[in-house]
């Protein structure tokens, strides 16, 4: 669904709706239980609960490569990994089977998948009818480790993945052997990797001593694209297809899982573009 941006913070809108949507659904099931002389705390807990183990559980066995090769990532909710239509279809079809068992406690459950499911669609609904505005390549003026001037446009006409980072930053640290890895086997796609504010030689130093070699290292020594992109967290990453539109943007640290879906975003675009172009 997008992201929104809140002061230097930006969040999932995939994120957001779901928790406005689990915070409506129990207040909403409360309320209607208490009038009721009923509970349904318990009962509304474990719709949520396994609305949110379908939605995970979903999305591991769709990256389940990515994931076996660390399978402890499966536990490291930080990556976003969610599929969000089946954890909806998962909760409602959970609360109403608990509703048929517990008949004090249905017009609750019902009133709680309503409101619920009501936000979440309507969320869904506006997000999918806003006009998709086109953000192409931010045009910032960047320095090689060498000192030369640079910018990113020269790396169009593939794919493009530009990630912001820097060497006191851990996540940062945490996912760079990850995409080195990538940017080795993805041929078709560009990677270029933005320092934030430092000199060369902590560049190469980081580098060096962490024994990681990688192609189209920038500096950025004024936070240039940080401002372009409104937003001061590290890291961030950027997704270009190659036409040089941004299909996405990924705050916080990528998993294996996390890369491997935005990379089959940008190559399925440059393919389907290709594809068009020869018609």
């Amino acid at each position: 669904m997008g992201t929104v941006a809140i002061g230097p913070m930006s969040f999932s809108v995939d994120v957001l709706a779901m928790l406005a949507s689990i915070l409506l659904a129990t207040t909403v099931g409360n309320r209607v239980a208490r009038a009721r002389g009923a509970h349904a705390d318990a009962l509304l807990w474990m719709s949520i609960a396994c609305a949110l183990l379908a939605a995970r559980a979903a999305y591991v066995l769709r990256y389940s490569d990515a994931y076996l090769v660390h399978p402890s990532s499966i536990l490291d909710l930080r990556d976003g990994g969610w599929i969000g239509w089946v954890g909806v279809t998962a909760g409602v079809a959970v609360a109403t089977w608990l509703g048929w068992r517990r008949p004090a406690q249905r017009p609750a459950l019902a009133a709680a998948t309503a409101a619920g499911l009501a936000l979440w669609t309507g969320v869904a609904l506006i997000a999918a009818l806003q006009p998709k505005l086109e953000v192409g390549i931010p045009a910032v003026e960047l320095t090689t480790l060498r000192g030369e001037p640079t910018q990113l446009q020269t790396f169009g006409g593939k794919p493009l993945v530009v990630n912001l980072w820097a060497s006191w930053c851990p996540p940062c640290r945490r996912e760079m052997p990850l995409l080195r890895d990538a940017q080795l086997r993805h041929a078709e796609v560009n990677f270029v990797f933005v320092n934030q504010m430092e000199s060369s030689a902590a560049v190469r130093r980081y580098l060096e001593a962490s024994h990681i070699e990688l192609d189209n290292v920038l500096l950025d020594q004024h936070s240039a694209l940080s401002l372009a992109i409104r937003s001061q967290a590290l890291p961030a990453t950027l997704f270009f297809d190659a036409r040089g539109r941004l299909v996405e943007r990924r705050l916080g640290e990528l998993s294996a899982a996390s890369l491997a879906q935005r990379l089959a975003r940008i190559v399925k675009v440059k393919a389907s573009d290709n594809h068009m172009e020869t018609q």
